[in-house]
């Protein structure tokens, strides 16, 4: 934690743009990103299923009701 001070410091006084962006970006995320080094958990998992659940709704092209969908959804993945 003490090097990414360090860095944050070395960004703020390089004056460029772009790394001020990652900058923002990385202390938007900062929780997150120390997670993932901590306890090496990510979000892979749930990306995995919103994907299968997309292409799930892609197949069935003429569902229309919301409920029979999630009756459906239910089944094949719980």
């Amino acid at each position: 934690m003490l090097k990414f001070a360090h860095w944050f410091n070395e960004v703020e006084e390089s004056g460029f743009k772009s790394f001020s962006i990652l900058k923002n970006t990385i202390t938007s995320h900062y929780n997150d990103i120390l997670n993932y080094f901590e306890k090496r958990s990510t979000n892979a998992s749930a990306e995995s299923f919103n994907a299968k659940i997309q292409n799930f709704r892609i197949q069935l092209r003429g569902l229309r009701g919301k409920v029979f969908f999630l009756f459906r959804l239910s089944k094949l993945f719980a």
